[in-house]
């Protein structure tokens, strides 16, 4: 019954994969989005020995550059490397724009800066999507397979974001980053894992072989991505042998996870002394874990079935019954591929292949952690956030890049976050930045954040006027703006928050009538403080209100004022002036009048005729005398 269970299941998969292969091909000839950053270049690079193209690294993220050295002889071989100083925040990503949606793999390759003062090790983790997938571990300088980290996971929308979340523990170094997409159906874990995951490769062997390779380097498809095969000859010295061959390996390179031909034309197998096989790894407990075992029957001992038949156990349980290769795929030199998805409670995870009839037989290994994928933050609040950190002046060292809310093992500094379970979204109900520095003004953006419950931006320096939308946070329920600059009037909206419980906008330079609807809600158990606002008024504790002016008609009354006083006094100065011409002129007319005036005024006139006598008679002499002469 077991057998026939096993052989179901290998029939299922062949049956899927020749489903497949015809949308295989079709895939095939449509080149896959492939990318590749430099980090830290200023140009574009090609690398040896396959001429590989690296983009340069320009509008993808922050940090700065530097010179890089490699840690690891797999490492591509870049000069440069970008890394992104404490200083600078806690969170900092790389964002890929304007790609399809579509499964991909995601390799980040680490560096240490060429620099004696600067080369210390980071340490740091990396997240994809807001999925959290590795961190680094001391000493990952000097492990090969630790000097880079990897991810499957699908994206999408149009964009990616690949992050690096500081730990004070150095500066995260990055040497080059790598975007393939790969086939939707790649590493598809069936039906039962129906929730969207992450799969970070733990473990990747390629048996019988002493040569590290890339897919590139074993002529696989594009489509297959670049995976990184750790070569390894044996599993327990003595106990068993490498083989291989140079005979074309039927069902390699297609769809949906194209391994490579050259994958399959190495194995281990058992001997005389010990028939079967086992290999154990270390990994994390309380995890699951997917596993992909590759066969392909390259023995030209082995010629028919149930010559080779072994079991196939994870962690003491049988996973497969009765595999005999030849069996499943009908002929020799065809490769078949097992998977199991498990979860394991311990630190080790061991699989066993134990013969019936012959001896074990494996060509590759393949273990992967399932991660199950973060639900990431609304996108309305996220870009209000960041419209936030744009207005209010938000210190470099607070980073607010990627994802909010996720990984929840690094969330934003000052956010507070819950889950909607309805939404199957993060939203954002807490924003406390108080005494941090900020110097900017309050946008009216801040209204998309609808699920605010409390805001606490006290004791900055924010200048401008408190925004109306504010208003329309209706769960907010604390709002603390006190000790800054707002100025402006309190906007009647505010009024309109029923939840809210505590007001402080004491400290500012807030002018007019406080709303009625607020005035009155400290009665209902309430907390408001508006005190240290010389122009507020309206309610007990403050002054009483006049006729409510603005600041701009309060000017105009000044000017109006100054210009009526000055018109009043240059009206006075001319009546004043004209008064007394009026009063010289009667004097002068009274003065004529008396009778020692009147006489002198005779003897002039009598004067005055006499002089115009004799000029007459002169000017007629002077007359005549001209006659002869003309």
């Amino acid at each position: 019954m077991q057998l026939g269970s096993t052989i179901f299941q290998v029939l299922f998969i062949h049956i899927y994969l020749s489903a497949t292969s015809l949308w295989g091909f079709a895939a095939q000839s449509n080149t896959p989005y492939t990318l590749r950053i430099s980090c830290g270049s200023r140009e574009d690079v090609r690398t040896p020995p396959t001429s590989t193209l690296w983009y340069r690294d320009f509008g993808y993220t922050g940090g700065r550059f530097a010179n890089a050295t490699r840690p690891s002889f797999i490492s591509p071989p870049l000069k440069t490397l970008r890394f992104f100083p404490l200083s600078d925040g806690p969170e900092n990503c790389y964002y890929i724009e304007n790609i399809p949606a579509g499964r991909y793999q995601i390799r980040v390759f680490f560096g240490l800066i060429a620099d004696p003062n600067l080369a210390s090790e980071p340490i740091f983790d990396l997240s994809v999507e807001g999925t959290q997938f590795a961190s680094l571990q001391p000493g990952w300088s000097g492990v090969d397979e630790q000097s880079f980290a990897e991810a499957i996971v699908d994206v999408t929308g149009t964009s990616a974001s690949i992050c690096f979340h500081g730990t004070g523990h150095g500066d995260p170094s990055i040497l080059s980053i790598e975007v393939l997409q790969i086939d939707d159906n790649a590493y598809n874990l069936g039906k039962s894992w129906v929730d969207k995951f992450v799969l970070r490769p733990v473990k990747r062997l390629s048996s019988g072989t002493g040569k590290p390779a890339f897919d590139e380097d074993l002529n696989g498809t594009q489509w297959g991505g670049d995976r990184f095969w750790k070569p390894i000859k044996t599993f327990s010295t003595g106990d068993d042998k490498a083989i291989s061959t140079e005979n074309v390996i039927a069902e390699t390179s297609i769809s949906p996870n194209f391994y490579p031909l050259a994958l399959y034309q190495s194995a281990i197998v058992g001997t005389d002394r010990e028939t079967g096989l086992s290999f154990q790894i270390d990994i994390d407990p309380n995890k699951n874990y997917s596993v992909w075992l590759h066969f392909a029957e390259i023995d030209p001992a082995v010629t028919k079935e149930l010559q080779r038949v072994f079991d196939v156990l994870i962690n003491g349980d049988v996973m497969f019954k009765d595999v005999d290769v030849i069996r499943m795929t009908g002929e020799r030199y065809t490769a078949v591929v097992l998977n199991k998805t498990v979860s394991v409670s311990g630190k080790s995870l061991k699989i066993t292949l134990k013969p019936s009839a012959g001896h074990a037989i494996i060509s590759a290994i393949e273990v992967f952690e399932v991660i199950a994928a973060e639900m990431t933050t609304m996108t309305d609040e996220v870009l209000a956030l960041r419209i936030v950190k744009a207005m209010l002046g938000l210190p470099l060292r607070f980073g607010w890049n990627g994802d909010p809310c996720v990984p929840q093992q690094h969330p934003w500094s000052g956010v507070d976050c819950q889950f909607d379970s309805t939404k199957g979204k993060w939203v954002i109900d807490g924003l406390g930045l108080d005494n941090q520095g900020l110097r900017g003004f309050l946008p009216n953006e801040m209204s998309k954040l609808q699920h605010l419950q409390s805001i606490n931006l006290s004791e900055n320096s924010i200048r401008g006027p408190i925004p109306v939308t504010l208003g329309e946070i209706a769960k907010l329920q604390v709002l603390d703006l006190s000790y800054n600059e707002l100025n402006g009037t309190i906007p009647e909206s505010l009024g309109a928050l029923q939840n809210l419980q505590i007001l402080n906008l004491n400290g500012n330079s807030l002018t007019g009538k406080v709303p009625a609807n607020l005035g009155g809600r400290p009665l209902h158990r309430a907390r408001f403080n508006f005190t240290g606002n010389d122009g507020l008024c309206g309610i007990p504790g403050l002054p009483e209100c006049g006729p409510h002016l603005s600041v701009g008609a309060k000017i105009g009354i000044a000017f109006g004022s100054l210009f009526a006083l000055l018109f009043v006094l240059v009206f006075i100065t001319c009546w004043w002036k004209r008064r007394q011409n009026i009063l010289r002129t009667q004097k002068l007319a009274a003065a004529r009048e008396a009778p020692y005036a009147k006489a002198r005024t005779h003897y002039r006139e009598i004067q005055l005729g006499k002089h115009h006598r004799q000029h007459e008679t002169l000017k007629n002499a002077n007359a005549s005398e001209s006659i002869p002469l003309s």
